[in-house]
């Protein structure tokens, strides 16, 4: 599996993967990519990036490169906020 649940975390690293999820949500919107679609260019499952998506689950590294290569920005970028 490409993630790791968010259960056990605490409420600022909730925070965080919410943002994160945002904003690669807003990355896609951006490109006008469905989550379908992205999902697609990123080798990924829909509902992964759904998860993502909604603060319920976090990135490995390699999902995190998989998202970046498919909306074209840096890695860095899917963690600015």
């Amino acid at each position: 599996m490409s993630v790791v649940y968010s259960e056990g975390m605490t409420s600022k690293e909730a925070k965080y993967l919410a943002v994160f999820g945002k904003r690669v949500a807003e990355l896609r919107h951006k490109r006008g990519l469905t989550q379908e679609q992205l999902a697609e260019k990123a080798g990924l499952a829909q509902r992964t990036i759904a998860s993502i998506e909604q603060g319920q689950r976090w990135a490995k590294l390699s999902t995190l490169t998989k998202l970046a290569k498919a909306l074209g920005v840096p890695r860095k970028e899917l963690l600015d906020d």
